[in-house]
């Protein structure tokens, strides 16, 4: 049996040969398209357990359909591009894409990176490994204050039930940061559980997904319920925990 089924959407057909050729021979089973239509095509039929991802794409963006796959289900993205833009790379971190290769690459880091994203995929959220007063594992639904964070359904509720519409960036955050009350957890920490380590380390990101979650949560930094700025250090979480 193959390792995993990987979709790849480039329109470019020399490179979609060439990653086909390479994946295929480490075990992998591959699909491809080379439009957003295509891709949509595939998933109405295939899910595949990772999709990579070009940006530039004939009939659309790939930032739109990043947004669309984010909506739709949880298949891990990598999204391989020719754009090294530090801004570009973080709006895709943001979206929720699990990992960002700039064009052109080495196919052995294609291959090292696809099995670091399956592996995190298969795993216990990161952030829970690092607490020093854990959550207990046994539930899976974390109140604090009118939230309900449901690791089951990576996202967040408020007390009416409705969802917070939390991006796969903004749930790991804050998943990391609930895993470690009242512990600091610096930038570089917190790229590292939400990210892949081999990443350089976006401070910005990490800033940008703090700001949106405080207001999702509705949380003054200047007086924060639930994440404090520690200056210099990094962010914690600073709000009472229980089970529900």
């Amino acid at each position: 049996m193959p390792k995993a089924t990987i979709l790849s959407v480039d329109d470019d057909q020399g490179l979609q040969t060439v990653v086909t050729h390479y994946l295929a021979g480490e075990g992998y089973e591959m699909l491809s398209a080379g439009t957003g239509k295509q891709l949509m095509d595939v998933l109405r039929d295939k899910t595949p357990n990772i999709i990579l991802l070009d940006l530039v794409l004939p009939d659309t963006d790939g930032i739109s359909i990043l947004a669309q796959l984010r909506s739709m289900q949880k298949i891990p993205v990598i999204v391989v591009s020719g754009k090294s833009d530090t801004t570009e790379k973080i709006v895709c971190l943001e979206m929720g894409a699990d990992d960002y290769m700039t064009k052109p690459f080495e196919m052995r880091e294609l291959s090292a990176r696809i099995k670091a994203v399956l592996r995190r995929a298969e795993e216990i959220p990161a952030g829970a490994v690092v607490s020093t007063q854990p959550a207990p594992e046994h539930d899976n639904r974390i109140v604090f204050g009118n939230w309900v964070l449901d690791r089951a359904q990576f996202q967040m509720f408020d007390s009416k039930g409705s969802s917070a519409e939390l991006t796969t960036g903004e749930y790991k955050l804050l998943e990391a940061l609930v895993s470690a009350p009242n512990k600091v957890l610096s930038r570089e920490r917190l790229f590292e559980l939400t990210r892949e380590s081999d990443y350089d380390s976006f401070d910005r990101a990490v800033d940008i997904q703090v700001g949106r979650l405080r207001k999702k949560l509705g949380d003054d930094p200047k007086e924060p319920q639930f994440i404090k700025t520690v200056r210099g250090a990094g962010y914690m979480f600073c709000g009472d925990l229980k089970n529900s």
